[in-house]
Formats: structure tokens, C-alpha cells, sequence
């Protein structure tokens, strides 16, 4: 515990649903617990971030609760207000659009400041989907990197998926991105096109749900066709290179 913590309030990092579902499946019964003494939370959007905090507690007056928004069009001089009630000892839970606060999400530059405000940050136990595809993937889970989004002009993108097959081939570490959801069928494509035989390519789509979908192949075995349909479903991708590969 950071010096001085004591006389501040905790910040929570709560992990949040990839989707609709059982939350008893996914977060542990203490964490849920936990979250439903919390009175004050920081959000990224207050209408889905209601409804996470109804499912975890139905009997709880959802109105009374206090949330203030953190996004990605939130000023940088504004979040330093954001740490007040901490500061004042009030406890507060951090929630992410989806997934894990602080794991390609706003709430970064949030916790940073609190740990040089002395405040103690306590990460709860949830779902990643980063680390779900890397978990599943059968990928090199020793040495990796998140990317979070690509380029979106296509020929900015092709230079970069090359860039980083090259890279995982150098290094053997596994590469991994994702795209807006309605734009995972393009950049499979790219993918597939741009890399070379013999690189493993993992998609991940919709993980934690009942129609859940993860296959490593390698690009030549995705060149035979038998996509997925990734249409508007949260994606991650996962690209590993082999040493001396031919592209054809």
C-alpha cells in the first residue's frame, strides 16, 4: 500500500461483461459483493454502466448512485478532478466500457495519476479479452504485444501488418490488435492477402459468449476459405510469424 493511502480512499478497477451473460460465470462472488457496497463509480458510459451495476445488485436504487464520465473525448485537465472524492476518503470503482479498466481503455491515465496521488488502486478479477484470445490462441503466450487498433487506410494498414509479421518473426512474439467491429471482415482480408503462408493466425470473436469463436490456423489454411462471419462482434487478432517464411 502506497504512503499515506490510508488517509485517502481506494480506487476499484472492476472488469465488466464482453457481452450479455451470467455474471455469477465470470466474476467471482466477492468482487460482485464488493461492487454493491460502492456508491460512487467513474464510467465511460453511464446508461450500460447502470445496467452492469442493476445486474450486480437488482434491489439497489440504481439513481442514487453517483457517476461521472471518463472517455476518450475527456480532457486531459479533467481528470485530475476526477480523483476529489478519493482524495476526500470516499471509495470509488473504475468500470470499463467492457472488459478490464485500464487495458486499452481511458481509465489508464486515471489510475496513473492516483498512484502519484498516493491513492491505493486495487485491480479486480474479470474478463480480458486480450488475454482470453492469447490463453486460447495456442500462440507464444512468453512473449507478446497489444497494438490495440490498426491503421485504417488500407495500403497505411498493409505496411503495418507487414511491419509487424516481420517483427513477430525477428522476435517470436505474438502480435495482437483489434478493429472496430464493423470493419473485422476487411481486415481479415488484409490479413490474409498480406501475410505470408506459414504465420499463425488466431481469431478470437465474442469470448465469454454462447457463440463464442476461436480458431488458429495458419494463413495458407485461411486462404482455403471458411471464414467466420466477424460482422459487428468484438474481435481480437493474434498473429504469429515463422522463422524463414516464404510468402507464397
Amino acid at each position: 500500500m502506497p504512503p499515506d493511502a490510508t488517509l485517502h480512499g481506494t480506487l476499484y478497477l472492476i472488469p465488466t461483461p464482453l457481452g450479455e451473460g451470467d455474471l455469477a460465470r465470470i466474476l467471482p462472488a466477492e468482487v460482485r459483493q464488493q461492487v454493491s457496497l460502492l456508491e460512487r463509480f467513474i464510467v465511460e458510459h453511464p446508461k450500460t454502466a447502470r445496467h452492469f451495476l442493476k445486474q450486480i445488485n437488482p434491489l439497489r436504487a440504481i439513481q442514487t448512485l453517483k457517476l461521472e464520465v471518463l472517455d476518450e473525448h475527456t480532457p486531459a485537465g479533467e481528470v485530475e478532478a476526477l480523483l476529489a472524492p478519493l482524495l476526500a476518503g470516499e471509495d470509488v470503482g473504475l468500470l470499463s466500457e467492457a472488459g478490464c479498466p485500464a487495458i486499452a481503455d481511458p481509465g489508464g491515465a486515471l489510475v496513473r495519476m492516483a498512484h502519484q496521488k498516493k491513492i491505493r488502486v486495487v485491480p479486480f478479477v474479470g474478463p480480458s479479452s486480450i488475454l482470453l484470445a492469447l490463453m486460447a490462441s495456442g500462440l507464444n503466450g512468453q512473449r507478446f504485444h497489444f497494438h490495440g487498433y490498426l491503421p485504417v487506410a488500407s495500403d497505411i494498414r498493409n505496411k503495418e501488418i507487414a511491419r509487424l509479421e516481420q517483427t513477430s518473426i525477428t522476435a517470436d512474439e505474438t502480435q495482437i490488435f483489434i478493429e472496430t467491429p464493423y470493419r473485422n471482415q476487411k481486415l481479415l482480408e488484409a490479413l490474409v492477402q498480406q501475410c505470408h503462408t506459414e504465420t499463425d493466425l488466431c481469431v478470437a470473436c465474442n469470448l465469454t459468449q454462447a457463440d463464442e469463436y476461436v480458431s488458429t490456423k495458419s494463413i495458407g489454411e485461411w486462404r482455403a476459405g471458411n471464414w467466420p462471419d466477424l460482422q459487428k462482434k468484438p474481435t481480437v487478432f493474434l498473429l504469429h510469424g515463422q522463422k524463414q517464411s516464404r510468402k507464397f
